[in-house]
This record gives structure tokens, C-alpha cells and sequence, in this order.
């Protein structure tokens, strides 16, 4: 009965890996009037406690060893850069980071579609995890077209990795720097690169980015201005409430409504003064995305490890170079300044700020 119960549990948690991506991330970019450049997303991760908010903090000169099937034998660098990113169980790469430079690294699950080269050892000097991929860009450029043009030089190869929660790593990256420049790099196709220019700064999961475009066809009537009220005698009709432009917009979870949404809400997004209010309304839209638990896992098989399948929404100021982040274990805005750290000094180290994994409430009772 025990060995029933455990097949049939590791066939639902397979099919919910393949059928239902449990990494199911929301981006988008939002710019203000003074020049900031905001890069901000939802991290979704339903499967356990990743611990996506023990953040770490990589110096500059750091010495890095790609890993390849074979282990840590692949593309050797050193780091000219120092930068922060999110860490997953323990690893040392996470969904997003951001550098010294304000460049800004994202990684979006994309299963099914994501296909890495197979792993050549005669190529071995230039090969490198996907995981690499991301610290190679954060520690070696500080800008889009750097990494663009650098790219061929590095072979991204299929490599297991088991302490990563038991899941597969399809992703793809959405990367900025402060001016603005941004792409969406995908790799197919048994390693097959390719880029695109970000639509409104929005990027979520499968398909492929282009597939996204094409289904945004759809809703090219989408707008925030209210439907005119029509006559039909004897009736004369209005629209029920505000928001009668955005009517049919999708509102699952999956990845094509999320994009949907998130590039309905960028696109009608208020005008923003600086980069303050520009971090601010990103939390804003993106609450639009959070992720209750039981939306994403039958209630009978909720881990009771974590309170969300959103587990970490950050939002970084590319200009200002400042990275900012709430929790599920605690909603409230913190940040890291990157321009306060010395990276040619700082070791390499964790900061945890949810040791206490409890929300601050605040008590405003009169006491009178």
C-alpha cells in the first residue's frame, strides 16, 4: 500500500512538472520620467521552500569553473564585476541578479521548449551550465550588446542537476542594463541561440517568445479607456463598472494570460515621476500576479513547507543600481545598494533577512 501510495504521488508530481510549470514567473520593465529603468518580476515556485530569499553577494575577481556532465571542468573565467543574485536550495545562482554595473540578469522557466547543445568533450573549455551562463553574464559584462556580441563564445550544455529540488532547468534569460537595452535570449533546438526584442519589457514562461507575440494579436482592442455607452430602444446601455476596456482580458495563471495581462498593465501603466515611484508601482502591478498556493497544487498535496507559489517578487533600479525585494515570509519592501558595497573588498556571503519567516504586523489600535 506504501509503494502505491508513493507511485502514485510521484506521477502526480511529475505530470504537475510537465503539464503544470510550477515556476511559473511574471516580468515586466517600467521606465520614469528621470531616466530609471526598472526591471521587476514574480518568482513562482511551487514544488517546496526554495529559499529564493537568501540572497547572495559575488565579489569582483572572483574565480568561476563551469560545470559540464563531466563536473566542474568547463569554461574557466574570473569575474570582472561583483553583483547580488537570488539563490535556489542552496546553489549559488538564483532567478534574477543584478550587477555593480546595473546590468540585470532574469531566468524564466521555459519546459518543452528550452533545448541546450549536447554536451562535446572536445569542446569542453567553453561549455558551461545553464547556471553558469547567468554568473558568467552578471560577473563579465555591463551591458546588453556586451553580452550579445559574446554570446557564440560560450556553449551552454545539458547538465542534471539533483540538488535543485529533483526539477529540470528549461529556462530563458531576459537581460537590461540602464539605458535601456534589453533582449530575451532563448536556446533551442539542441543550442540553437536566439534573441528577441522585448515586448513592453514583458517576458513569463512557454512557449517560445515569439509564439507570445503572435498570440498578442488577440488583443490589440485592449485598452484602459471605458466601452461608450450604446442605444438600443428602448434600452440604453453603459458599462457596468470602471475597467470595461480591459473586458476578456484573461485571468488564469498560465503563461499566455500572464503575458496578456502584464503587457495590458504595462502598457496602461500611470505616468511615473522617478525611479522611487517607478519601484513602487512595480510592486503594485506585479501583485497582480502573485500566486495563491492551491491555484497551482491540488489542496491534498500542498507542501507544507511554504505559504505561496509566489515566493519572491523583486524589483531592480538599473539606474540607481539598487535591488529591491519582498517575500512570502515577509511582505515588506527591503533593498540592497549596490553602490554602498565595495566589491573589490566584500566577501562572499548570505543575507537572510527571513530568519524569522514572520510578517510584520503592525498593532495602530487607539489606546483610548
Amino acid at each position: 500500500m506504501e509503494n502505491k501510495m508513493y507511485r502514485i504521488i510521484s506521477l502526480l508530481l511529475a505530470f504537475l512538472l510537465i503539464y503544470n510549470p510550477v515556476f511559473g514567473c511574471t516580468g515586466i520593465t517600467l521606465k520614469s520620467k528621470d531616466g530609471g529603468i526598472i526591471v521587476a518580476r514574480t518568482v513562482e515556485w511551487a514544488l517546496s521552500d526554495a529559499q529564493h530569499n537568501k540572497i547572495l553577494i559575488v565579489p569582483r575577481n572572483k574565480k568561476f569553473k563551469g560545470q559540464t556532465p563531466q563536473g566542474y571542468n568547463g569554461k574557466s573565467w574570473t569575474g570582472k564585476y561583483g553583483f547580488v543574485t537570488l539563490t535556489a536550495y542552496g546553489q549559488n545562482y538564483g532567478p534574477d541578479g543584478l550587477n555593480e554595473e546595473g546590468l540585470y540578469v532574469g531566468v524564466y522557466y521555459l519546459p518543452g521548449f528550452a533545448k541546450y547543445s549536447t554536451f562535446d568533450p572536445k569542446k569542453v573549455a567553453n561549455s558551461m551550465s545553464v547556471g553558469d551562463l547567468m554568473q558568467w553574464m552578471l560577473s563579465s559584462f555591463k551591458s546588453v550588446d556586451e553580452i550579445i556580441s559574446n554570446l557564440n563564445s560560450v556553449i551552454v550544455v545539458e547538465v542534471i542537476n539533483k540538488e535543485f529540488g529533483g526539477a529540470d532547468l528549461p529556462f530563458h534569460f531576459k537581460i537590461a542594463d540602464p539605458s535601456g537595452n534589453s533582449k530575451i535570449i532563448e536556446i533551442v533546438n539542441n543550442g540553437e541561440v536566439k534573441v528577441y526584442e522585448p515586448y513592453l519589457g514583458v517576458i513569463t514562461n512557454s512557449p517560445t517568445y515569439d509564439w507570445h507575440i503572435t498570440n498578442q494579436r488577440n488583443y490589440l482592442r485592449l485598452t484602459s479607456a471605458p466601452n461608450p455607452e450604446m442605444n438600443f430602444e428602448p434600452y440604453n446601455l453603459k458599462p457596468i463598472g470602471g475597467g470595461s476596456g480591459l473586458l476578456g482580458i484573461p485571468g488564469d495563471f498560465t503563461p499566455p494570460s500572464r503575458f496578456t495581462r502584464a503587457a495590458a498593465f504595462t502598457a496602461s501603466c500611470r505616468p511615473l515621476e522617478n525611479s522611487t515611484d517607478a519601484v513602487l508601482e512595480s510592486f503594485r502591478i506585479l501583485d497582480n500576479f502573485n500566486i495563491p498556493l492551491g491555484a497551482h497544487v491540488p489542496k491534498e498535496y500542498i507542501p507544507n513547507d511554504i505559504s505561496s507559489a509566489t515566493q519572491i517578487t523583486t524589483s531592480s533600479d538599473l539606474k540607481n543600481k539598487v535591488f529591491y525585494f519582498h517575500t512570502m515570509w515577509n511582505r515588506q519592501i527591503r533593498k540592497i545598494d549596490l553602490k554602498n558595497i565595495d566589491f573589490a573588498t566584500i566577501k562572499e556571503q548570505i543575507i537572510d533577512d527571513d530568519k524569522a519567516k514572520t510578517n510584520n504586523i503592525k498593532d495602530v489600535s487607539p489606546n483610548k
